[in-house]
């Protein structure tokens, strides 16, 4: 991997979200609400298919070298009447922050919407990001997908299949919403989505599909369906049969907690196994329902990957808001996966400062001691950071490892634990 000779400079948007950099100041992480200086390891060139984002209301901090020390730009250094914004990039999948972006938030300043924000810099005419790539499967990289191709596929498929309402809505996630999954299944690779639950039973701050009102927007809109078990396993059983390491999930941003239609995603996987023993059939789920992750044990379910902000049951809580179930049921949920000796997986929330924090350090390693899944895969939390530390009530003042340091002490703890970003093709594990 490339990283840079020296410290990127910062870079910061005017009112117009015209972005510039600042020769004579630096870029500079932050983590919890603490900023630091980068080290050169941590920084990697901004990969393709990311995006940058002025942050309103948001006044940059800079790394400033004579002084040694963290910095406030509160004007504009080349057209000080026009405002200040900072800066942060929006990765690319399979790609984890190692810092958020660092700024002073000013009074009034509007709530972010639900993106992740990496601290990024410019140098040698490129932009540059605090992050790693944490798994080398580039099924969602940017370069692989041609949208002249991809539209002429779609549309295609949508044309064929106009009766099938669950084809149609991933549609208009794939050509509306851009969502990686959906774009792979027009295309006939890889992972196809099976979103089938309109309602959940948890209320996510950091839900992208369902907002109460006066918070951030959703991203996207939800499912507003049940599709049949006819329906979604039209799509199944012809992606699994046709597409290269194929994998069918259920369980997607654009819906609910899909184990709330357990019957239906039931009746689903035994008509696919019926009809093909190919491919994986994966849940993605906040494990709620230990009696029906049961069920879909016994329909023939491959692999379960199970959400989670946090290892300490009330963060967790104060984030997921559950509505009729426990952290343990969560946990037991796994247990009832290991025993029938299916695939588990944590899709675990990465933030800087609360992820690598020494407590939940603590807490996460004896909750893999305890239930021992099989992966790990280091999604970056989409949320404004600040709205996150407030609304779960995380201590400001903990001591956090840094988010490589902690990696590196999870892998040598675990050594037979893997890491990664995506659902794997269980045949190549």
């Amino acid at each position: 991997m490339i990283h840079p000779h020296t410290l990127p400079n910062l870079v910061f948007a005017d009112e117009n979200g015209e972005i510039t950099d600042f020769d004579d100041l630096k870029m500079v992480g932050m983590s919890n609400g603490q900023f630091y200086k980068p080290r050169l390891e941590d920084i990697i060139p901004l990969p393709e298919g990311s995006e940058l984002f002025a942050l309103p209301g948001r006044l940059p901090i800079a790394w400033e070298p004579d002084e040694g020390e963290p910095v406030l730009l509160e004007a504009n250094p080349y057209t000080p009447e026009e405002g200040l914004q900072a800066v942060a990039a929006f990765m690319s999948p399979a790609h984890t922050s190692i810092y958020t972006s660092a700024y002073q938030t000013e009074e009034g300043a509007p709530t972010l919407p639900l993106f992740a924000y990496t601290a990024v810099g410019w140098l040698d005419d490129r932009f540059w990001v605090a992050a790693f790539r944490s798994d080398p499967d580039t099924r969602q990289d940017f370069e692989n997908v041609k949208q002249v191709t991809l539209e002429k596929k779609t549309q295609k498929k949508l044309q064929e299949s106009r009766d099938n309402r669950l084809i149609q809505h991933i549609g208009k996630c794939c050509l509306t919403y851009g969502c990686p999954a959906a774009k792979n299944y027009f295309l006939g690779r890889w992972e196809a989505p099976l979103p089938t639950s309109p309602v959940c039973n948890a209320r996510c701050l950091g839900c992208i599909s369902l907002q109460e009102s006066g918070e951030c927007p959703s991203t996207q809109d939800r499912l507003s369906f049940v599709p049949t078990p006819a329906e979604i396993s039209e799509l199944a059983i012809a992606h699994i049969i046709a597409a290269e390491r194929p994998i069918v999930s259920f369980g997607q941003g654009c819906e609910g907690e899909p184990l709330m239609q357990a019957d239906t995603i039931g009746k689903a996987i035994k008509r696919i196994r019926a009809a093909t023993p190919l491919g994986t059939i994966n849940l993605n789920s906040n494990a709620s329902l230990p009696d029906s992750i049961q069920h879909l044990i016994e329909c023939g379910l491959d692999s379960l990957r199970v959400s989670m902000n946090s290892a300490q049951e009330k963060y967790y809580n104060n984030y997921y808001r559950p509505k009729g179930y426990t952290f343990s049921d969560v946990k037991q949920s796994i247990v009832n996966m290991k025993n029938a000796g299916r695939f588990v997986s944590l899709n675990y929330f990465i933030l800087p400062g609360i992820t690598d924090s020494e407590d939940e350090f603590k807490a996460f390693c004896a909750f893999l001691h305890e239930k021992e899944p099989d992966f790990i895969q280091l999604r970056n939390l989409n949320m404004d950071p600040e709205w996150y530390l407030s609304e779960i009530g995380f201590d400001k003042n903990a001591k956090t490892m840094g988010i490589p340091n902690w990696l590196a002490a999870l892998k040598k703890e675990f050594p037979k634990l893997r890491f990664g970003y995506f659902n794997p093709f269980l045949p190549e594990f």
